[in-house]
């Protein structure tokens, strides 16, 4: 019998990364290649070549999953502030059509929270919600391992719920223009920038993420500050995500993840936000790490197109 392979991909707006999985979802191998930034045509020759390339070596036509930063709607047309020469475009169908199969496809960080909710911690609980908070901030609900269906796939878009009024007051914060169009988007000051724009808010000067992670270690009472801004803000959101979607615990992935500082007081910094007798879900990090997304992707193609001989 002929082995079977599946190829997740993870598109971001500088990489894309095809993983190889077998048809028990464990991961082979992985590369990358930088996301073209010239045409819409080019975006989708980069992704014909990677699966080419995996048809080739594994003897193969994998199936195909794909996780697509921005929203990709009902009619699977794809909204992407990363990958501008996609937004509007069927991406899935027109790469189906090059490469002769059907292509799975839906938002990476939704990829994300499919992925943890199908890991050891995920499969504990009946409703996990997955937040990314890397480049940018999204995310996405499960419910008994399946992904929360909404009509227009949006669900789990917490990144562009709008600054809280009552902490852009206390911080007397900017109002910043997101790059999805709207302003005053949380994603511009809790995804992994948002740091170093609040840093340079209370400082007047230029430090990058790490750099203000390392001064808090340190004890630098800017750095302090602006973290202390920053946990806040974060846990308005969170207690936000809570009241909408009432999940039992929160997986986090993404590079903000691996501040120990932020995890460790993220629960204690919900709780003034949320109603007295709410209880804090559990939040914990993420299982599969950078590799959730592809995963996520791989899962999707298992199940939605099926992995072809």
């Amino acid at each position: 019998m002929t082995k079977q392979y599946i190829y997740g991909i993870d598109i971001g707006g500088s990489k894309i990364e095809l993983a190889v999985f077998d048809a028990t979802l464990k991961q082979l191998e992985s590369w990358r290649v930088a996301t073209p930034q010239n045409s819409y045509q080019d975006f989708l020759n980069a992704l014909v070549g990677m699966i080419l390339s995996a048809d080739h070596k594994y003897q193969c036509h994998g199936a195909v999953g794909i996780g697509m930063p921005g929203i990709v709607n009902a009619n699977q047309q794809v909204l992407s502030a990363n990958v501008p020469h996609a937004t509007g475009q069927n991406a899935a169908q027109d790469l189906a059509q090059l490469i002769n199969r059907p292509v799975a496809i839906e938002n990476d960080c939704r990829c994300f929270a499919l992925s943890e909710a199908r890991s050891s911690v995920g499969l504990q609980y009946t409703r996990v919600f997955g937040a990314i908070l890397g480049t940018g901030a999204g995310g996405g609900l499960c419910i008994d391992g399946q992904l929360y269906k909404s009509a227009q796939g949006i669900a789990g878009e917490y990144g562009h719920y709008a600054l809280s009024a009552v902490l852009q007051q206390k911080y007397q914060l900017p109002i910043l223009k997101c790059g999805c169009g709207l302003t005053g988007c949380i994603e511009s000051y809790i995804a992994g920038p948002g740091l170093a724009r609040i840093y340079q808010h209370f400082a007047s000067e230029v430090l990058t993420t790490f750099e203000i992670v390392e001064g808090l270690r340190k004890g630098d009472v800017i750095c302090q500050q602006s973290f202390a801004c920053y946990l806040d803000l974060i846990g308005s959101t969170f207690a936000a995500i809570i009241m909408a979607y009432d999940p039992e615990v929160i997986v986090v992935g993404g590079g903000m993840s691996l501040v120990d500082e932020l995890m460790s007081k993220l629960e204690e910094a919900i709780v003034p936000y949320v109603f007295a007798d709410i209880r804090v879900p559990k939040i914990v990090l993420a299982e599969f790490g950078d590799a959730s997304g592809a995963r996520g992707a791989a899962i999707l193609a298992k199940e939605q197109v099926g992995a072809l001989a």
